[in-house]
């Protein structure tokens, strides 16, 4: 039940922002982003310590990935690879659209069903694995864009997306330069105004921070922003910036990753 939220805007001199909030048990262990695997020491990610992949990750090339489950298919299966792997397989790739296409290759059947955003300040790209044993790939358009356990911008099946889309939308944009992430921090923050289900442990299906009775729940948060390629000569090449909360982010401050 993770949730990316991503604004593409070409020719600005932050092309692409992104939020995600990472939807987890809270006894799983996992580390903040840093320099964790030594065979790929342009990758800066975050690693779950059981399955020793990543949820979400960049490297030094820009290029950024992330992976959610699809519905209903929450946790590993014994016969299946770890979709963990994914992000780290994108990010050896130096380009978004070259990682895209190496990944759509693979074969869908490996891995539980999944979706990824691969993105880079040039293009960003949905990957979409149904347990069709296809891995589609799809160009995320300009804009707002919100990614869950189900399809992209799905409004009908997804009440997060239905909710929180439109506040998206009209919430100040944030100026990385400025250090002002505010509105997506309160965002990022929101725990819904729908009753808690029931019958799926006391969530709120339309929060973008989960919490619930069986401690599955946002254990992290994290905002990117990808600077453009600079347009003159004078011009200095900015940084890539990675905000993270190591924990719920009502409760935690976004602290700057080192890059």
């Amino acid at each position: 039940m993770c949730t990316v939220i991503i604004l593409r805007r070409p020719d600005h001199e932050w092309p692409v922002l992104i939020g995600a909030n990472r939807d987890e048990m809270k006894t799983r262990p996992w580390q903040p982003p840093a320099r964790h695997w030594e065979d790929r020491p342009d990758v800066i990610a975050g690693i779950d310590e059981l399955g020793g992949g990543t949820w979400l990750g960049m490297n030094e090339d820009g290029v950024v990935a992330a992976v959610l489950n699809r519905y209903g298919t929450l946790g590993p299966a014994d016969d299946k690879r770890s979709r963990g792997e994914l992000p780290l397989e994108a990010l050896d790739h130096a380009d978004a659209i070259d990682a895209a296409q190496a990944l759509a290759a693979l074969d869908g059947d490996a891995y539980r069903p999944f979706n990824m955003v691969i993105a880079d300040n040039r293009d960003a790209y949905w990957l979409a694995n149904r347990g069709d044993g296809k891995i589609e790939i799809h160009e995320i358009p300009d804009g707002f864009s919100i990614l869950t356990a189900h399809d992209i911008n799905d409004t009908k099946k997804s009440e997060r997306t239905a909710r929180n889309l439109p506040r998206f939308i009209s919430a100040p944009i944030p100026n990385p330069e400025a250090d002002d992430w505010f509105a997506w921090q309160a965002l990022m923050a929101d725990t819904g105004i729908l009753p808690p289900d029931l019958e799926h442990h006391d969530i709120r299906a339309d929060a973008m921070l989960v919490r619930s009775n069986i401690g599955f729940e946002t254990v992290c948060s994290s905002l990117i922003g990808l600077p453009g390629i600079p347009t003159s000569e004078n011009e200095l090449p900015r940084r890539p910036i990675w905000l993270f909360a190591n924990g719920q982010p009502d409760r935690v401050p976004f602290q700057p990753v080192e890059l």
